[in-house]
């Protein structure tokens, strides 16, 4: 049965560090990784999407402890782990969609998303990102780290296999959780026609990519 996106990640709570540490392939390396890649100057100010119990942010905020941080999650309990973990940090949380939040205009030096956006069509994410691009102050950039089908063929098998499920449960409307990934190059794609100059693969991990695309 699909779950509302919210009360997925509100019923696996307990136990989902570990679960995302342990059981998510090369999670290890690509956390750390990502950290690396956002900004690294004093006092700059970092949107994260999906933020969750903030995992990325772990290895980020030892890196750079006075980096000011807005995350948005639809999760109550995950902003609450996150808020736990970083009481001492300069950290703004939202409670809400990233597509329907309102982030701004020039007001980020970077963005990152973790594992979040793999639930959704090229479509949808494009107002999205024309929504970040907005976001980033001149030289932003965003970095995400997501795992990706590895041909349209798998993309499509994803997508006819939740609108099957949707079909079957009467579902016509919000957010289910359900592993919908885009090919990295429909993905790059997306950024693309939202406004970004440019998208390049920073480094892999089977299926599981970092991507880079620059304001």
């Amino acid at each position: 049965m699909l779950e509302r996106m919210s009360d997925f990640f509100e019923n696996r709570l307990d136990g989902y560090d570990e679960h995302m540490l342990t059981n998510i392939e090369s999670s290890d390396e690509f956390y750390p990784f990502t950290a690396k890649c956002l900004p690294t100057e004093k006092n700059c100010r970092l949107l994260d999407l999906g933020c969750g119990t903030g995992l990325e942010l772990e290895e980020y905020l030892s890196l750079n402890p006075s980096a000011a941080v807005t995350g948005i999650d639809l999760s109550q309990g995950m902003l609450s782990a996150l808020k736990k973990k970083f009481a001492n940090k300069n950290i703004t949380l939202i409670l809400g969609s990233y597509f329907d939040v309102p982030f701004g205009e020039n007001v980020f030096d970077a963005a990152v998303s973790v594992e979040s956006l793999h639930h959704f069509t090229k479509e949808e994410k494009i107002p999205l990102y024309v929504k970040l691009f907005s976001a980033l102050r001149e030289n932003g950039y965003f970095i995400l780290t997501d795992y990706f089908s590895m041909s349209e063929d798998e993309e499509l098998r994803h997508r006819r296999n939740l609108e099957a499920l949707k079909a079957e449960q009467g579902i016509t409307d919000g957010l289910y959780h359900y592993d919908t990934p885009l090919t990295v190059e429909h993905e790059t794609e997306a950024l693309l026609e939202a406004g970004f100059a440019s998208v390049e693969v920073l480094n892999n991990w089977g299926a599981t990519y970092t991507l880079k695309a620059r304001r």
